[in-house]
């Protein structure tokens, strides 16, 4: 459909058409016979499913078409309805949970998978996926870290703005894509002590500077839709912050796009104490340009109201319906409602060989080998013992793979059985205990009580029967995939305590030690690093998350992930993050100084730094060499009217190390460039992302691996509010993770 064609649509709806176009119903509404919760009246409930725009939370080709003829049919206007999904790391075929994907710092990695993700969740009648979460999160203790890519801006836009490629393709109109919808806007990773749904304090300058990057970058490579977050920012809930809304997002980030509510959020400016009720709720949050109200009363009861009262234009609803009506035309549904979905397609697509091999290429990239003492892994053993509750855990996929059926997850059981079979090496399974402390709460998840409900005496018997028989033990720990995620928030970043016990009765037999932790946050280790012989991270491996260890473990594939957030010594630490200030009292490297910023207790610094990980070689690397050492700032750039791309045409320093495996393995090391601004208008981070490269070397080969430092790289929000360069003093650094002191210097004249 033409523009035009859409602007003369508009014009012939109803002002009840167009309000409902902004109401977005859950799925259930559509569900059979189905009224709407908190509509009594069963007339008005069918209205409304009538004109409502868009639903989510359905999937199912066969029942999304029925669904949708039944609508266009009877739609006043034979507009389609929109159907959404929280599509986050997989539909059928699950990939790492978005943190394991930050681990493998390879942005293609994440768009090949969102790729398949759009593919398969197309073909099952989704147009519009809920991701990706671009949100910069440093806070363990906050569930949806699990969600998030990491700690650090640069990282966080690669990875996501890969994530909408991969999603949305050339065009949403195409059948294998979808569109993508970038959350949550805006800083819901910084909420106050890591608590779900809570209040984010930040200053402008950290706003723009630190959370802001990310969603940019979605918005850059021309994401569809966005999210508002649950959190307040300056004491406003962002479903009702005009300033931001309109003026950050869409004039000066340029979004175009849909804005949509998180679940119920413009309702919930009630009980925040920004509205009195859903009326004045309503009125805040169509003001601040919010175009779908998600599952509240406020759009559908009382937008009309407000228009016959005066208190609110129609042109604000038609803005907003244009928009909606402007993506069901991208996705082509004028033409075909169904968006090329059909069961026939979705049974011939789902969990293809093609999809699954992408899946467990994905696993291996990110698992991250935090120790490997005295070259305990690769496995070189006959007598392998594996032991721990996530020995035959199905659910390997995060809380937020809600379409998984986790019995096509392959187990660790599965996988090193099929990976030994044939072979000399004999081996037992044994789960030692259960998943959960008996008092563990799960929240909301109720159906996942079994975890703790077993025989302990009798599983750990089992397990030391076959620590016994080993020489080489597999402890296999982990949070449940349900301790992660939305309204997931923690006081306390340990294992459970009966895994703990485990593992020390474990311990006490003198094996050998290989652990491996399953997680959806940075955890407070214990003594766990210490007492095993090699420790790595899994994350929530999704669908191929057996097969995909078994394959790194047995040496097959060295492990080259990444950690994309710090892992702590304890709890106290958190919010922690390695791109923070110096302080005016830094705590000194070479003496003990009292007055200084520190802990009496701990360490500053992260036990396992962002960037950290470990390969089953060696590498060493050079000095940085640049080859100058002065850069010429670009001119004519006022500050009225900077940008970090008007930067990016002019001068370069190239910067180069020269890294050499040192080992006897072929191995991928990622090489990591930072920078430091010394001097700003504003203080600056000691140490900024700025570029990463993979290399691939044989035992005794060296590579030079150079990075271009152009002037948008330099760019920050400078105290003159805007984004701009500033002359003086930078410091370079190359090496293998943040914690690197390899460093050269240049200035930017």
């Amino acid at each position: 459909m033409k523009k035009e064609d859409l602007q003369k649509l508009l014009n012939d709806m109803s002002l009840e058409e167009k309000i409902m176009q902004l109401v977005q119903l859950p799925g259930q509404a559509f569900e059979d016979d189905a009224a709407i919760t908190g509509i009594a009246d069963a007339e008005v409930s069918a209205k409304v499913k009538q004109l409502a725009g868009s639903t989510l939370g359905l999937h199912g080709a066969d029942k999304l078409r029925k669904i949708q003829e039944e609508y266009v049919k009877n739609h006043p206007h034979h507009i389609p309805l929109l159907f959404m999904l929280d599509v986050i790391h997989g539909h059928d075929t699950v990939f790492p949970c978005p943190l394991g994907q930050g681990a493998t710092f390879n942005p293609e990695t994440s768009k090949k998978g969102a790729q398949i993700q759009a593919k398969e969740a197309a073909a099952d009648g989704i147009h519009v996926t809920f991701s990706p979460m671009a949100d910069l999160v440093r806070d363990a203790r906050w569930g949806r870290v699990v969600e998030s890519t990491g700690e650090d801006p640069y990282l966080n836009g690669k990875m996501t703005a890969a994530m909408v490629e991969g999603y949305q393709g050339d065009s949403i109109a195409d059948h294998d894509h979808v569109a993508a919808c970038v959350k949550h806007f805006a800083a819901y990773g910084g909420s106050e002590a890591g608590r779900d749904y809570n209040n984010v304090e930040l200053s402008e300058y950290a706003l723009k500077e630190q959370y802001l990057r990310a969603y940019k970058k979605t918005v850059d490579a021309g994401v569809k839709m966005a999210m508002t977050s649950f959190n307040t920012l300056n004491g406003i809930p962002s479903s009702g912050n005009k300033w931001l809304m309109r003026d950050v997002l869409r004039k000066e980030m340029g979004f175009d796009g849909i804005l949509i509510s998180d679940w119920g959020a413009i309702g919930e400016m009630v009980p925040w104490g920004l509205a009195a009720d859903l009326k004045e709720a309503a009125h805040l949050a169509i003001e601040a340009g919010v175009d779908i109200d998600m599952c509240t009363e406020s759009y559908g009861f009382n937008l009309a109201k407000l228009i016959e009262e005066g208190k609110v234009d129609e042109k604000l609803v038609d803005e907003a319906v244009l928009r909606v009506l402007n993506l069901k035309n991208e996705l082509g549904l004028f033409e075909d409602p169904y968006h090329g979905a059909s069961e026939e397609k979705y049974k011939e697509i789902t969990f293809s060989e093609e999809s699954r091999e992408v899946a467990r290429a994905a696993v291996r990239e990110s698992l991250v080998l935090l120790e490997n003492k005295n070259n305990a892994l690769p496995l070189n053993s006959k007598k392998l013992a594996i032991i721990g509750p996530y020995v035959d855990e199905k659910n390997l996929q995060s809380s937020w793979a809600i379409t998984c059926n986790a019995d096509t997850n392959v187990t660790l059981k599965q996988a090193f059985t099929e990976a030994f079979e044939g072979t000399d090496t004999e081996i037992r399974f044994a789960n030692g205990c259960t998943l959960l402390d008996e008092d563990a709460d799960l929240g909301f998840v109720h159906s996942h009580l079994d975890n703790f409900v077993a025989d302990n005496e009798k599983l750990l018997a089992e397990a030391l029967e076959a620590a016994d028989f080993a020489d080489t033990i597999i402890m296999c720990l982990g949070e449940s995939a349900f301790q992660t995620g939305e309204s997931t928030s923690k006081a306390e970043i340990k294992l459970p305590e009966i895994q703990l016990e485990l593992f020390k009765k474990i311990k006490a037999t003198g094996k050998k030690i290989i652990t491996l932790i399953f997680n959806g946050r940075p955890l407070d280790l214990g003594d766990l690093p210490e007492n095993s012989d090699a420790l790595m991270i899994c994350f929530r491996p999704g669908t191929e998350g057996g097969h995909g260890i078994a394959d790194v473990l047995t040496g097959k594939f060295s492990p080259q992930g990444k950690l994309p957030m710090s892992f702590p010594y304890c709890v106290g630490q958190e919010p922690l993050y390695y791109n923070s200030f110096n302080t005016g009292r830094p705590k000194p490297t070479d003496r003990y100084s009292a007055f200084t910023t520190r802990y009496l207790d701990c360490p500053n610094e992260a036990r396992y730094p962002f960037g950290y990980g470990l390969t089953y070689s060696d590498f060493e690397i050079s000095e940085v060499a640049l080859d100058k050492a002065e850069m010429k700032k670009a001119e004519g750039i006022s500050s009225a009217s900077a940008t970090p791309s008007l930067y990016a045409g002019g001068d370069k320093i190239v910067a180069t190390a020269t890294v050499t495996n040192k080992g006897n393995t072929e191995a991928t090391q990622t090489v990591q460039l930072y920078i430091r601004d010394l001097v700003g208008s504003r203080v600056r981070p000691v140490k900024e992302l700025k570029g990463f490269k993979k290399v691939t070397l044989a035992p005794g080969e060296s590579a030079d691996v150079s990075f271009e430092i152009t002037e948008d790289m330099l760019v920050f929000f400078t105290l003159n509010n805007v984004f701009e360069t500033e002359a003086g003093k930078f410091k370079v650094f190359i090496g293998f993770d943040s914690a690197t002191e390899n460093a050269a210097e240049f200035e930017l004249k």
